[in-house]
């Protein structure tokens, strides 16, 4: 689990977020050992950019796309004010993390992780969005 927590650590330091100044970085372990990272891409266009949560399950699935994702791991930090608490993800991350769940068929847990070490779990992406949309338009 340190491995996972410093992977997305890693990557929420080298996230690019000049207009927000809010590093994220995501980390996903899958059943393989692979770890893939992911973080924030803003973009002057907004919202052209991506949130880290989606950069990371993205990228594996084009990479490794008969991989199961067994933990996430996110962490951020802002130069701009305290941040205490652990951040959790957008909406728009939970329903894109949620299909890549249900596609697996096995909850994806997940750990939200504040800069003092704060960590919050989630059992499964499910229990974050549970009036979720999937492919047949149901909640």
């Amino acid at each position: 689990m340190q491995t996972l927590v410093q992977a997305g650590i890693d990557a929420m330091h080298l996230a690019y977020a000049p207009y927000s100044g809010f590093s994220v970085g995501a980390a996903l372990l899958l059943e393989n050992g692979i770890i893939v990272k992911g973080n924030n891409q803003e973009n002057a266009a907004y919202p052209s950019g991506l949130c880290a949560e989606r950069v990371a399950f993205f990228s594996a699935g084009a990479s490794y796309p008969n991989q199961r994702i067994l933990a996430v791991v996110i962490t951020a930090s802002s130069a701009l004010y305290t941040q205490g608490e652990p951040v959790s993800p957008c909406g728009s991350c939970r329903q894109s993390m949620l299909e890549y769940e249900l596609k697996q068929r096995a909850p994806i847990p997940l750990y939200m992780i504040s800069p003092s070490g704060e960590i919050i779990m989630a059992p499964s992406i499910q229990s974050l969005l549970p009036l979720f949309f999937d492919s047949r338009g149901k909640l």
